[in-house]
């Protein structure tokens, strides 16, 4: 098989070209409106709120959802340290909560010896952008009276059972970083169906102005997490590509994972039941001993991979954080069982052959 011709980037230098032309432009931002509007409707949703981080955007979200001091809020510990920062910046605490090896989805078991009356939310994360199973999150976010806030930094695409990423809960939250299939060098945005959340977020995202109905610019503490004006005209022309774009990251993965088909010792991980994944990044078992040596060592050979580049652990074990009494093993198994390989749209046929011959012959050298 072969990779589809990337999309053409014309767009992208005529949309920044425009944007620079009309700076400054202190007192408004066409390219964010435009991005905004057409954001939401792609992701068929009401709102959409640009912000300057995926982190900035759940940050937002948190706060418009009313979680604040002395809160908790349920996060799995399948994730990274990036989910977690705005929680606490917000005074909040985050209740870690294992995921189940065989789907990756949120132990709900788990999750529920881990409610008290401080819950607040749930956080789930779509991690590689992968669902979880949405009646199983619904029935427990309702049982537990819990705000549903989807951190889909990585899911942007992805669709299961006819639901998107992103629109599952009261919000949801993307990143545009470097890398992201839909990106803006830095950014994010958040998606929700409420008029109060998304007044709330535009609010936060600029000192408090202006301000939602009834209240006063300025009058509370917040956030200078605006999307810049060069950035805002590259998401937009990126959104203009975005189906082509979560096309392409498709192929890629299938390309890759086809290349690794016979190898040894590495299994695909399929998506769920009704899931249509955007392939983020090809997910494979490692069945081989010292798994996480392995994922270094591609590292070290030039396959970027979370774990083996990124360092990626279960976040309940960060140091920042308290040494938990009973670690979250299932998402331990997780990460140290997965080779995760990072991605990007310039990634060539010949790059993922490299990639491919890296693998395979780490695997021939470790295997008896």
């Amino acid at each position: 098989m072969t990779l589809p011709p990337p999309s053409d980037r014309d767009s992208l230098l005529a949309e920044m070209t425009a944007a620079l032309s009309a700076m400054p432009d202190p007192a408004a931002c066409e390219h964010l409106r435009l991005f905004e509007d057409e954001a939401a409707h792609a992701l068929g949703t009401a709102h959409a709120v640009a912000v300057s981080s995926g982190t900035a955007a759940l940050h937002a979200a948190l706060s418009a959802c009313g979680i604040g001091q002395g809160d908790e809020v349920l996060v799995p510990a399948l994730t990274v340290i990036m989910t977690v920062a705005p929680v606490c910046a917000l005074g909040a605490t985050p209740v870690f909560v294992d995921s189940d090896p065989a789907t990756l989805d949120l132990d709900y078991e788990d999750a529920a010896r881990k409610v008290n009356a401080r819950t607040r939310a749930v956080l789930p994360v779509h991690l590689w952008g992968r669902m979880g199973d949405l009646g199983a999150l619904a029935a427990f976010a309702s049982e537990h009276g819990l705000a549903v806030i989807e951190d889909a930094a990585q899911a942007i695409g992805t669709v299961r059972i006819g639901r998107p990423a992103g629109g599952v809960g009261t919000v949801g939250c993307f990143s545009m970083k470097d890398g992201k299939i839909l990106w803006s060098g830095e950014g994010g945005f958040l998606t929700t169906d409420s008029g109060q959340v998304a007044e709330h977020a535009r609010a936060f995202r600029s000192h408090w102005q202006p301000a939602p109905p009834g209240e006063v610019p300025l009058g509370r503490l917040a956030t200078n997490s605006r999307l810049a004006a060069p950035l805002a005209a590259l998401a937009l022309a990126n959104l203009h590509r975005l189906p082509d774009l979560v096309e392409r990251r498709r192929a890629q993965t299938r390309y890759l994972l086809n290349a690794l088909e016979q190898v040894p010792g590495l299994s695909a991980l399929a998506p769920g039941a009704g899931e249509e994944w955007n392939g983020f990044s090809p997910l494979l078992h490692i069945a081989h001993p010292s798994p996480r040596a392995f994922a270094e060592h591609l590292a070290q050979q030039g396959v970027p991979n979370s774990t083996g580049s990124f360092r990626l652990v279960p976040c309940d074990t960060r140091p920042m954080f308290p040494r938990p009494q009973q670690p979250c093993r299932g998402a331990a198994e997780i990460l140290n069982r997965t080779l995760a390989v990072v991605l990007a749209e310039g990634d060539t046929q010949a790059t993922l052959d490299r990639y491919a011959d890296i693998i395979a012959r780490a695997v021939a050298v470790r295997t008896p």
